[in-house]
Parts: structure tokens; C-alpha cells; sequence
């Protein structure tokens, strides 16, 4: 699961949202485009399920009360299931539930969201003011090596399972009285003071995210897709990167014990075996001749000789 937390896909979150909600919209424009007859895909949140783009720009940017023209007006999180991830959705689910199931999860990810601000009187998803928006595609880039290699062109879909979703959220609660930076980390010189000017742990908001999935839908995360293991491989210490291998190591044992019992412990080991070594050879009952070495019969009328 990666979860990101951006300024704006745009470039710029300090004035009005309706460039970032514009470029969000084109899936739907795209589609129109081939099809008179398409029916737009709407926002959502934790209330509605049907949101135009309009609402959208409206509720943004018009809950902004003493923010300054250089202040953030809203920020961009993305939640971005992995491959495998929804893969496993559509199994479950089948394609389009998976859809509706990933946008209820969107909701649990906002209401996580607000809590982990760790500030009074936003205690949920209720007390923010977002809209979210579900896409099916990617889209290469030019920072894309596939398209500096000229293999795809800058706009093109990119292969694979892509479905993410998008979320806008605005700077102030939804009571228009509270700011709330989730790019701002700091705790403040004390308790009292941290609960004053907020704090959002982002490593603790996308752990829970990542729970939040596994809990959700019966997921049995490997180490080795969890952000813990990720996250100690790029900035943990020596003694946090030999914990999450080792937690690996005893994960993989313990896969392979239920393997060994549900087919055999004999089946287990032909398995590696046939996976290392290649499928048995048959002996038709034919003898090879055995290859001479070059100048053996030489060797050997000399040996007579003497």
C-alpha cells in the first residue's frame, strides 16, 4: 500500500482548487470523448456518493476563513493499493466491487486521517471537509524512463492493475476554525503546546492505513510488502533492518510449514527439487558410449606397449 501526501499533482495548492479538480476530471472527459453516452464518474466522501465537480471546487475553496494568499488551501493524498493488492480485491470482490470497496476504504484511510492530527474537536472523517475520486488508469509521464526511451509516449495508459484513489482535502476542519498540515510534523516543545499547534506523525498515519486495509478485507500481508519493512530498509538502523529480516525469515519458515503439511512434507521437498533441478531424466535402458578423451587411444597403446 503507498500512501502520499502532496502539495497538489499541479504544482500549486495556495489559490483556487480548480485546476487540480480539472486534471482529476480526466478520466471522465477521456471517456466522453469516445462515448456521447458515457456517464460521468462522481466524487464521493464519507457522505455522498455523487459529487460534481463544482460542489467540489466550491467546498475547497471557500473554506478558507484567515488563511493568507501564501498559505496551503488544501493538500492531495493519494491512495495507491499495490498490484497485488487489487488483485486480491478483484478476486473477492469481483472488478466493480472492488471498486466500491476501495472507496469505503478511502474513508476509513480520511477518518485515520483526522485522528492521527491528535487535536480537539477533530476526532474523524466527519470533522474534515474532502472529496475523493476514484481513477482506473495511470498515465506515463515524461519523468517516465519508458517514455525517455521513447518504448511509450508522455499520456499513454500504463499497464498492469492502476486503480487509485485521489483525495482533496482542505487545510481547515470542517468548522472553518482549525488549520490542519499534515506536511507539519513537529510535537511542539511540550505536551500542552503540541495540543495548540497539532501534530501529524505521517510513518504512524500510513502504518495505519496499511492495518486499516488488512483488517478491513482479510488481508495476510508478507513482511515484506509492509511499509515497517520498507521503511527500515531505507532509513532504519542496522539493528531495525536485521529485525524485519528476521521476521521475514521466520514468516517464510512458517509458510512453508503450512505448505508441508497441507500437501506432505514429500510433495514439499519434490517441489524444491523439481524447482531447482529441473524435471527427472528417463533411463530408456540404453547404455551412452562414454565420451573418449581426445588422444585416450594413444594413452592406452602406450600403456600396452610397456
Amino acid at each position: 500500500m503507498h500512501i502520499n501526501i502532496t502539495s497538489s499533482e499541479t504544482g500549486n495548492n495556495k489559490g483556487s482548487s480548480s485546476r487540480l479538480v480539472a486534471y482529476l476530471e480526466k478520466e471522465n472527459r477521456m471517456a466522453e470523448a469516445q462515448d456521447k453516452h458515457y456517464k460521468p464518474k462522481y466524487w464521493f466522501n464519507h457522505v455522498r456518493d455523487n459529487i460534481q465537480p463544482y460542489e467540489v471546487r466550491s467546498g475547497i475553496d471557500n473554506n478558507v476563513a484567515k488563511l493568507s494568499k501564501d498559505d496551503a488551501k488544501f493538500f492531495l493524498v493519494n491512495i495507491s493499493p499495490s498490484e497485488k493488492e487489487l488483485l486480491y480485491l478483484n478476486e473477492k470482490f469481483g472488478k466493480e466491487g472492488a471498486k466500491d470497496y476501495l472507496k469505503a476504504y478511502a474513508n476509513e484511510v480520511m477518518d485515520a486521517y483526522a485522528k492521527n492530527f491528535k487535536r480537539d474537536r477533530v476526532e474523524g472523517n466527519r470533522d474534515l471537509v474532502y472529496y475523493a475520486k476514484l481513477e482506473n488508469n495511470r498515465y506515463y509521464t515524461y519523468k517516465d524512463l519508458e517514455v525517455r526511451k521513447g518504448k511509450a509516449s508522455r499520456g499513454d495508459v500504463k499497464p498492469g492493475e492502476q486503480m487509485h484513489v485521489q483525495v482533496i482535502v482542505s487545510r481547515k476542519d470542517a468548522s472553518n476554525t482549525i488549520k490542519l498540515s499534515p506536511l507539519n510534523n513537529s510535537k511542539g516543545t511540550n505536551a500542552e503546546h503540541s495540543k495548540i499547534v497539532g501534530q501529524f506523525d505521517r510513518v504512524a498515519f500510513k502504518q495505519s492505513a496499511e492495518q486499516i486495509f488488512d483488517r478491513m478485507f482479510n488481508y495476510e500481508r508478507e513482511v515484506k510488502e509492509s511499509f515497517g519493512y520498507a521503511n527500515a530498509m531505507k532509513h532504519g538502523s542496522y539493528e531495525q533492518k536485521a529485525e524485519f529480516r528476521e521476521k521475514q525469515r521466520v514468516q517464510e519458515s512458517g509458510n512453508l510449514f503450512q505448505q508441508s503439511h497441507s500437501k506432505g512434507v514429500l510433495d514439499v521437498l519434490l517441489d524444491g527439487a523439481a524447482k531447482n533441478y529441473g524435471p527427472p531424466t528417463v533411463d530408456d535402458g540404453r547404455r551412452r558410449k562414454k565420451k573418449k578423451r581426445p588422444g585416450q587411444d594413444y594413452d592406452q597403446g602406450q600403456q600396452l606397449s610397456r
